[in-house]
């Protein structure tokens, strides 16, 4: 590869890394190409882009991105590719799915998830199980709402009727 080669990898890897906030790193090593093949095709079913590069230039568009993977870059060792999309969760719950088939591979090198580091293959499942913006502001709502559905559903409730009848003596008792 030569160093025109070299720098539109770096340019293509940067803009990459600068418009996605779910980046995650695996090693495919071990995978016949068949399999590699499977991967990809999973992969591009749940929307998420995968693409092999060098360590030293994965690195370098890290530093051109302007953000800051923390530790991240320390995994960068030995064959690695890297995945994006759109869903935080897309490319674990894949790899995960995927592994059902494959003993383990491929193996999880890192992830950042919008500037939280995760680091190694032990930390999968924990990735599986993230809960997106929208689905923790969801259930804030619904803890939010479910006293005021608990007060409205016994007003409605025979108890309710009481509370009305009670109020009412009340007043009457007052007048």
């Amino acid at each position: 590869m030569n160093k025109e080669q070299k720098s539109s990898v770096v340019a293509e890897l940067t803009e990459t890394l600068k418009g996605n906030q779910f980046v995650y790193l695996a090693d495919t090593t071990g995978l016949s190409a068949t399999q590699t093949n499977r991967l990809r095709r999973m992969l591009f079913q749940n929307g998420v882009s995968m693409r092999m590069a060098k360590n030293t230039l994965i690195r370098r568009a890290m530093l051109d991105s302007g953000k800051d993977f923390g530790d991240l870059p320390k995994a960068l060792v030995g064959s690695t590719c890297v995945l994006t999309a759109e869903s935080q969760k897309a490319p674990a719950e894949t790899i995960k799915k995927f592994r059902e088939s494959s003993a383990d591979l491929p193996v999880l090198k890192g992830a950042w998830i919008d500037s939280a580091v995760f680091l190694g293959d032990n930390q999968l499942d924990a990735l599986v199980k993230l809960k997106s913006k929208e689905d923790l502001v969801g259930e804030v709502i619904g803890l939010l709402q479910s006293p005021a559905k608990n007060v409205i559903s016994a007003l409605q409730s025979n108890a309710g009727q009481k509370i009305a009848a009670l109020i009412k003596a009340l007043e009457n008792r007052n007048s």
